[in-house]
């Protein structure tokens, strides 16, 4: 089951971003806070349980402790101290698995804040919240509230990618989103979007897979895309599949990727164009500025 959980960790990426700057935060990424107390109250949290000598010590030994970042993660990740405990106790192994490199994470602080800046460079008025790594219940890679990002420690299975994925949640915290129910074409713009400027800034894609079956079948998914992209079905774009074919989750984050690199490259003023990537208001207008579809 955890396996296929880690399955998951970009699928819920940002179905429930829609924060972006609603709280005053560092323009100087210099300042911006990197908080992983939350990582050590876990694994003393988790020794007790180990000892079985208190029924659930998550509560007063981690939540009860946490940050902000953790009492944030608490809506639709945790949940609660009971589904925490439960899912340790079924995924124990699992837990003591990532253990170490939970641990590691700390170590990258310096390369994302090096992402951090190269933003600042591309985008002279971002902002830069928290960034909280929380250990939850296996099933989210990452988010964000209106108090900073928040990355599920348990979930990154390979330290070196910790910069790539801070960089991810980092653009979305810079977007304007529309204050209603997205289109695909919208929707793959906004997830595609932070998987092309957190690529730009950390040097670094986070979905592979996908950016791999999408360079192989660019041409038919693109005129797949052209019927669907005013609908609101996501189905075999984002965050799940039907199985009519090999395609992996999240094709949507590629074609926006490809969508918002088009439009990047045209622009001759870079930092315009990075500009008009965060700050979108019609979509329908930028696809056609960036010319993509067009292509053959």
């Amino acid at each position: 089951m955890w396996h296929k959980l880690t399955g998951l960790v970009f699928g819920f990426l940002c179905v429930t971003q829609s924060f972006g700057q609603t709280t005053k935060f560092p323009t100087d990424p210099s300042q911006a806070k990197f908080v992983t107390q939350d990582i050590c109250y876990f694994w003393q949290a988790f020794d007790l349980f180990l000892q079985d000598t208190l029924q659930n010590p998550f509560q007063k030994y981690y939540l009860d402790k946490g940050s902000q970042g953790v009492k944030d993660f608490m809506a639709n990740r945790i949940e609660s101290a009971d589904k925490l405990y439960q899912t340790v106790k079924k995924h124990r192994k699992e837990y003591q698995k990532v253990r170490e490199n939970t641990f590691k994470i700390a170590l990258k602080e310096k390369e994302c804040r090096v992402a951090f800046q190269k933003l600042k460079e591309w985008y002279p008025a971002a902002t830069f919240p928290p960034v909280y790594f929380v250990i939850g219940t296996a099933n989210s890679g990452g988010t964000s509230s209106k108090n900073g990002l928040i990355i599920g420690a348990e979930m990154q299975s390979n330290p070196s990618g910790i910069p790539a994925i801070v960089a991810h949640e980092l653009i979305y915290f810079q977007q304007t989103f529309p204050p209603r129910e997205t289109t695909l074409l919208e929707q793959s713009i906004l997830e595609g979007s932070a998987d092309f400027v957190g690529e730009l800034i950390s040097g670094r894609n986070i979905n592979a897979s996908a950016y791999t079956y999408g360079n192989a079948h660019a041409a038919e998914l693109r005129k797949e895309f052209a019927h669907a992209m005013q609908g609101f079905n996501n189905q075999d774009w984002l965050y799940g599949v039907s199985g009519k074919d090999q395609r992996p989750k999240d094709l949507g984050y590629w074609l926006g990727y490809q969508i918002c690199k088009a439009y990047f490259d045209k622009t001759p003023d870079k930092k315009k164009a990075m500009a008009d990537i965060l700050n979108i208001k019609d979509y329908a207008a930028f696809l056609k500025k960036s010319g993509y579809l067009l292509e053959k």
